[in-house]
């Protein structure tokens, strides 16, 4: 019989449970005992919603009340040296992800320890904490084994679960040699953590787990034939250590590709791969099994919000249940509904305002239900499930042919599109002469990504401003205010270029999605981000375009308010697509051109404002490229943001901001945006990637980040100082900024302007030194 599946689900909870007691617990409100307790309880509610939706195997082990990869870290001992003498348990787990900082005391010492590293998990927007592994790097078990308690705690409650455990060579190879360890292959650690894996199978499988499921999405990415040879010996390993086991290897996010070559000798029982990003892949992985191999289809998107298709999705499931029977397919989302919010259970406002686009959504409860509606069908006839497919099939019609959706000007106007328009009218070197004479700034210009604190208070108004408690004057002159504050801070902190911080803005896309057509919003449409950050990404459901300026009236006052130049902040239109819940009806590059030639126009109503600084940001611009890089195409976006930023005379200064990517894979597309400025994460990546930029040559100005704000610790003069030196083996003086890794919104007053107090005290230092 084919099963209907999980890879993972959301454990924020349905009401961001998991994020209010984390932030209760670092503000001292909350004991660990109170934050374990909510846990089992959110456990439970997940293992039991998806029981009652009809799945036959349910995730176990794929919660964490920061990241998964931090948590497999720590279960295996791999834990910073500057870590160890901290106490086992969330503090200490807690403080690897994001710092800690302590004043002395009399009785203690002075605490200082900087968080591991950020990356982006692939192409999504969530961040996971980059494991760190030194020469002499050990691998044991603790006492407190993650992967086994929560199985065993899912047993407890009568729900037999399929732990979900990250594999040995994602594992190492996502990771990073600590700054002590130079030298180091990664994968010559294989050897030493393998016999900790076969000890923790050998747990599970005496607990009475039967499948197990080994996330190895690194095999949707390049791989060397060595590295693939490496995934067939070990798991012939790891099975034969547990013959009792059934593994099930998940892939996801891309096609896997000629690394399926391993997988019909390896000894594994089945494999997951993603036939929502890549369906063409079915013929050649059911070609590579063996006569008893399971396939798992990941038919269901787990990264977006529409319902499924599930005629089309029958037919893919169909192919393969022709070719290797019901007994060895399973079907499946397409990767862990980590990346989809949790019910739709609480999406009151939209079902009553907008019920027809309501009807065309479903988050990971509804895709629960949709994966046993597809397994029902395969097993037990379309007829079984008639009344549902006929349902699914009224909603798809009615959403192709929604008249909502469409909007001939917009389409007329991407016709319209010309070369020129994706051109600067001259070369970088000739803008930047133009620049520094028409407005000097000094020698290692300071300034910030954009945001600055996000208080109660702010939240608070907007809150009002939201139920109607406050009016419309009442909430912009709070605003006002808000602006006027943050213009005064950081002329007291001698900053260059000012930003006036952002305080009517929610979020860096919600905002300009609230001001777009062709955008809807959710209630409860929350993801995990990072940490306990949680976003609630708008949704695009049709033809996007701008009808009024969206920045121009905050601004333009904020600039009143100095004489020192203040920066336009804009999102540009890649992020804006890959941080929304974007439609797939049509190509996504369409949506992007939509999006470019609304930020386009707010681009040339700040210059004609006044406004001479211009940031459009593109964190997000290496999320939009498939992972392996044959199969990469920058074109579109680039000129997505291209036709955004070139409207404007030379004399305007185009900024854009990146963080969180591998430059090294997109940097002659990050060398065509032709940006002015580009201020990008750098921080925790021990300066790696500026070596890109100097290897490949870039001749524009740059602002690696010198402090890391996902950390509230504060970080020295001296720190600083010496990162910024390490940049100027790399970047010319002339070229050189100093500025944070990215935006202040998540950081308190007290911390922000200590930081940035040091960080205009080592471009001051650094002004002094002779060049």
């Amino acid at each position: 019989m084919v099963q209907a599946t999980n890879l993972g689900f959301p454990r924020i909870g349905a009401q961001r449970e998991t994020k209010k007691i984390v932030e209760a617990f670092w503000a001292g409100k909350a004991t660990e005992q109170a934050i374990d307790e909510a846990a089992i309880k959110l456990r439970a509610e997940n293992w039991a919603l998806q029981k009652a939706q009809g799945l036959s195997q349910i995730p176990s082990g794929d919660f964490s009340f920061y990241d998964h990869v931090l948590d497999h870290s720590v279960m295996f001992n791999v834990i910073p040296q500057r870590f160890r003498h901290l106490a086992d348990g969330h503090k200490r787990n807690f403080a690897i992800g994001r710092g800690i900082q302590k004043p002395a005391t009399e009785t203690q010492p002075k605490v200082d320890l900087e968080a591991q590293e950020m990356k982006k998990w692939f192409d999504t927007n969530y961040h996971y904490i980059v494991p760190e592994f030194e020469n002499n790097q050990s691998f044991h078990l603790g006492q407190k084994i993650k992967t086994l308690d929560e199985f065993n705690e899912a047993k407890a409650l009568g729900i037999h679960t399929r732990p979900v455990v990250l594999g040995p060579l994602t594992f190492l190879l996502l990771g990073k040699t600590a700054k002590n360890s130079h030298g180091l292959d990664l994968i010559s650690l294989l050897p030493k953590v393998l016999p900790v894996y076969e000890e923790l199978f050998a747990k599970l499988a005496h607990a009475g787990a039967d499948w197990i499921q080994v996330d190895e999405p690194i095999l949707a990415l390049d791989l060397a034939p060595q590295v693939v040879a490496r995934f067939q010996e070990t798991y012939a390993r790891l099975t034969a250590a547990a013959p009792s086991l059934k593994f099930l290897i998940a892939t996801y996010f891309g096609r896997i590709g000629d690394n399926v070559s391993f997988i019909k000798n390896s000894g594994v029982a089945g494999l997951h791969v993603d036939l929502v990003r890549n369906p063409e892949q079915l013929e050649s992985v059911l070609a590579n099994l063996s006569s008893t191999q399971v396939l798992s289809l990941g038919l269901v998107d787990g990264r977006n919000i529409w319902k499924t298709n599930l005629a089309n999705a029958l037919k893919i499931a169909e192919v393969a249940v022709k070719a290797i029977g019901t007994e060895r397919v399973f079907v499946a989302p397409s990767c862990s509904l980590l990346h989809a919010p949790v019910t739709l259970r609480f999406e009151k406002r939209l079902a009553s305002k907008n019920a027809e686009l309501f009807d065309w959504l479903a988050y990971s409860e509804e895709k629960c239900k949709e994966l046993h509606i597809l397994a029902q069908a395969l097993n037990n006839g379309v007829e079984s499930v008639q009344a549902e497919l006929a349902d699914n099939a009224r909603s798809i019609e009615a959403r192709r042919t929604s008249a909502h959706t469409t909007n001939s000007a917009v389409r007329e106007r991407l016709e319209a599109i010309v070369p020129d328009q994706l051109r600067r009218r001259s070369v970088f070197p000739e803008r930047q002469q133009t620049q520094h004479k028409a407005l000097p700034l000094p020698e290692f210009p300071t300034t910030t990504i954009g945001s600055f604190p996000q208080t109660k208070e702010i939240r608070l108004a907007r809150a009002k401003f939201t139920k109607g408690e406050i009016d419309a004057a009442a909430y912009h002159e709070f605003i006002k205010k808000e602006i006027a504050y943050c213009v005064e801070e950081q002329e007291k902190l001698k900053l260059d270029v000012l930003v006036h911080g952002e305080a009517e803005r929610n979020d860096m896309v919600a905002y300009f999605g609230e001001r777009l057509e062709g955008y809807i919003f959710s209630e409860n449409g929350w993801i995990a981000s990072y940490g306990s950050r949680c976003v609630r990404p708008p949704i695009i459901f049709g033809d996007v375009h701008r009808v009024n300026p969206m920045t121009i009236t905050e601004t333009v006052y904020a600039q009143s308010l100095t004489s020192k130049p203040m920066k336009g902040m804009l999102t540009g239109p890649v992020t804006c697509l890959q941080w929304s819940f974007v439609r797939d009806d049509i190509p996504r590059s369409v949506v992007c051109t939509q999006l470019a030639l609304a930020i386009r126009d707010e681009v040339v109503d700040l210059e004609k404002a006044g406004i001479v600084h211009i940031q459009v940001d593109e964190p997000a611009i290496r999320e939009g490229l498939p992972l392996r890089s044959v199969d990469f195409d920058l074109q579109w976006a680039v000129d997505a943001f291209l036709l955004s930023t070139t409207g404007v005379k030379d004399e305007t200064v185009i900024h854009t901001h990146m963080c969180y990517s591998d430059f090294q894979d997109i940097f002659q597309a990050i060398r065509r945006m032709d940006a002015d400025v580009l201020t990008i994460e750098n921080s925790k990546s021990d300066m790696r990637i500026l070596g890109a930029f100097s290897t490949h040559g870039y001749n524009a100005e740059i602002g690696p980040g010198v402090f890391d704000i996902h950390s509230p610790r504060v970080p020295s003069i001296q720190e600083m100082k010496e990162r910024a030196d390490a940049m100027l083996q790399y970047i010319p003086r002339r070229n050189l900024w100093i500025n944070p890794d990215c935006g202040l919104k998540t950081r308190g007053w007290k911390e922000v302007r200590e930081s940035l107090t040091n960080l205009v005290a080592v471009a001051e230092a650094l002004r002094a030194t002779s060049a």
